[in-house]
């Protein structure tokens, strides 16, 4: 019952977001065109809800060059492919912000696993092993806000699989005001090896 009342309020909740932040939307979309050549979006191929793929969209913060498809944490040097404002965009977590449309396309949730890359197939096996794999991915979840990129891949699945067992709405209240904490001192991201 709770995951139905989840979903609605997940759309609703992104398409009031969507409205609110445009002006936001469009200020980035400026400072990222004057910064860098190259789209103002990044999409990328990821595995949702039962294993399905899907295009999840964010704001560019690499150069148009940057190896594809490779987890930022696994690149030698990430660090030389970050744009100038791709940085800022990623440290606050405003890079994230066009994942409002995929919420809205049903393709993912404010809070649950982050969906895994297509080719990492390891993390996707072991979140299967969990019970991971039948829920919709979130912007954030209980890993991101337990450890996010400084996790290794079984711990990170653990931390799926408690919250694929437990998911409720006090638990998601504590994930939603543990991101916010979590943003605000740009805790658990790692650019690069």
């Amino acid at each position: 019952m709770y995951l139905k009342i989840k979903q609605l309020f997940d759309y609703l909740f992104s398409f009031c977001l969507a409205i609110i932040l445009a002006p936001l939307f469009f200020l980035i979309t400026i400072i990222i065109k004057l910064d860098s050549k190259g789209p103002v979006l990044f999409k990328q191929k990821r595995i949702g809800k039962d294993n399905v793929s899907f295009d999840i969209y964010k704001f560019r913060t690499m150069r148009t060059d940057t190896p594809k498809d490779m987890p930022t944490h696994l690149l030698n040097d990430a660090t030389s492919f970050i744009t100038h404002i791709g940085a800022f965009l990623r440290k606050s977590s405003l890079d994230e912000l066009p994942q409002l449309f995929n919420i809205l396309r049903g393709e993912m949730s404010f809070i649950g696993p982050r969906p895994a890359l297509w080719n990492q197939y390891d993390l996707i096996e072991l979140r299967k092993t969990v019970h991971a794999d039948q829920l919709k991915p979130g912007i954030t979840g209980w890993a991101q806000v337990n450890g996010r990129d400084e996790l290794p891949l079984g711990v990170k699945a653990d931390y799926d699989g408690y919250y694929a067992k437990h998911v409720s709405f006090i638990l998601d209240v504590k994930i939603f005001f543990k991101t916010i904490l979590s943003v605000l001192k740009a805790d658990g991201i790692r650019e690069g090896k």
